[in-house]
């Protein structure tokens, strides 16, 4: 249910934070995909970057800026990357802060938006402590 119209600087942040949700996503899932041939980890990884959308998506391209984003240039500590296992963990993390992210807006707009988000970060926690724990 709609309980307040969001901001143009709102769907910015929103938009970002559904494209970071479903970047980091992404990347953990082609590594069980195509590295460890994992089905059951890539197809729970796939079945919650397909959740992680809403239906104004128009809005959310109207509202993009990412030319102008005040921190789109790279910082160092984003290029520091040791093993695999650090970038699925930095993935994880990206991720998990996104899904927080959007849970927390949408509970000014759409609660049922804000539940989706919350379902999608208490499953990453999980699915982290299962493929984080399992790395070599």
């Amino acid at each position: 249910m709609t309980k307040n119209t969001l901001s143009p600087e709102l769907f910015r942040v929103i938009d970002a934070n559904i494209n970071r949700l479903k970047e980091g996503i992404r990347v953990v899932e082609d590594i069980m995909r195509y590295r460890d041939n994992n089905k059951e980890l890539s197809s729970k990884l796939k079945s919650l970057r397909h959740k992680a959308k809403i239906t104004e998506t128009d809005e959310l391209l109207f509202h993009r800026d990412s030319i102008n984003d005040v921190l789109r240039p790279t910082t160092k500590s984003e290029l520091n990357r040791t093993n695999i296992k650090s970038i699925i963990l930095a993935n994880f993390k990206r991720a998990e802060e996104s899904s927080r992210v959007l849970e927390e807006l949408f509970k000014l707009h759409n609660q049922e938006y804000s539940e989706n988000f919350k379902y999608i970060r208490y499953e990453l926690y999980n699915l982290e402590k299962e493929i984080v724990l399992s790395e070599k």
